[in-house]
């Protein structure tokens, strides 16, 4: 995912705020603990969620996928004083570390934390949503992106990681998976019911406002 100029990278971490302590700690165990710790949001795009989630101002948050919590306690930093975040994960082996940090974090009653299939569970969810970050399986992007829509506020928001897939998207001959992550942003470039911009930032971040 070395997209960016390391130096460059290296300076705008330097130029922005550090990570919470609980974070610091969660990131080190991730790395010692944990397979595919690149998958982990990290310092500068954790710092990025919190921004953005702070000016939304969110009362309700679904996140799908949590890996091990990083990224969820992010985003609940701009939770409105009674919001809730609801995150979404199936790898139930994670679960233990993932609620430790909502504990340590003090998030535990505004974290909804829940083991399962994402395509199954986001139909039963009856809330309406100011803020959804996409981070799962990246073959269902769309299928996310199409489940979530109608359960998004009208000026909410839709936030997918890993569109960049380490800069393999302006590849001339891509390979399938891709193919399915450049047949997502075409489908958001392509969606007249929303405003988007794609953010370089780490994998690449797809924000979108429904209008």
């Amino acid at each position: 995912m070395d997209i960016i100029n390391k130096k460059i990278d290296k300076y705008v971490d330097e130029h922005s705020d550090a990570e919470p302590e609980v974070l610091k700690q969660l990131n080190r165990e991730t790395h010692l603990k944990v397979l595919m710790p690149r998958m982990l949001s990290g310092h500068y795009q954790g710092r990025v969620l919190s921004m953005l989630s702070k000016m939304i101002n969110p009362k309700r948050i679904l996140e799908i996928g949590t890996y091990t919590g990083y990224s969820a306690i992010c985003l609940a930093e701009g939770l409105q004083e009674e919001g809730e975040l609801t995150t979404i994960d199936i790898n139930a082996e994670l679960e233990s570390m993932a609620r430790t940090y909502f504990e340590k974090a003090g998030l535990a009653n505004q974290i909804n934390y829940i083991i399962g299939n994402a395509a199954e569970i986001i139909p039963t969810l009856n809330q309406t949503f100011d803020l959804v970050f996409i981070d799962a399986d990246k073959k269902n992007n769309a299928t996310y992106y199409d489940m979530v829509f109608d359960k998004v506020r009208t000026g909410g928001y839709i936030i997918t990681d890993n569109v960049l897939w380490s800069g393999k998207v302006v590849d001339e001959k891509a390979d399938k998976d891709t193919l399915l992550i450049q047949n997502f942003n075409t489908k958001i470039q392509h969606d007249e019911r929303v405003e988007n911009v794609l953010l370089p930032i780490r994998d690449g971040l797809l924000i979108v406002r429904k209008k």
